[in-house]
């Protein structure tokens, strides 16, 4: 729904009176894209530096915040494959690509090209259709609930890898 705020000349999207969705699917995917290549950049260096012997010591601190930052890319690729309705084979596309050094930024450059990448929430103005939009326009409405529990759960997630050890052990 549309609603205009009291004193304002401009309607802006909100899911309620008073409430205005800070952060847009766009603004998102960026912020996580961009973030994934500054950590596989600091992950790849850390390990150059280890490799010609300078240093170990930056090994598990820059794999931990790639890690950490890896996770979060996924869970806001879901969030705006979800809510921009992207084919599964873009929604894949992105998941895998976080995988490679530094593919999330041109994948984020061609999807925002394509015209995928929304400036506004659409489950915030429209009606979900399935259980999964019905759970993500919940996480729009509340998205500091949201993103307290998504934090924690990732935080989990990253502690169990942790826990279980590095992807590939070390030589």
């Amino acid at each position: 729904m549309i609603y205009r705020r009291a004193g304002s000349v401009h309607t802006i999207p909100i899911v309620s009176p008073g409430y205005r969705v800070g952060m847009t699917p766009r603004a998102l995917f960026k912020t996580f894209a961009l973030a994934e290549v500054v950590t596989w950049a600091g992950l790849i260096t850390a390990m150059i530096l280890r490799g010609v012997g300078v240093t170990d010591a930056l090994v598990p601190a820059a794999g931990g915040v790639h890690g950490f930052v890896f996770l979060a890319y996924c869970v806001a690729t879901v969030i705006v494959w979800i809510d921009g309705r992207w084919s599964a084979g873009r929604g894949v596309l992105g998941l895998a690509l976080s995988v490679i050094p530094f593919a999330t930024w041109p994948f984020e450059v061609a999807t925002d090209r394509a015209g995928l990448l929304a400036r506004t929430w659409r489950l915030a103005s429209e009606a979900p259709r399935t259980f999964i939009e019905r759970v993500l326009a919940w996480v729009i409405r509340h998205a500091v609930l949201a993103g307290v529990v998504l934090v924690v759960v990732v935080a989990t997630v990253f502690c169990v890898l942790l826990w279980l050890g590095p992807p590939v052990p070390r030589a």
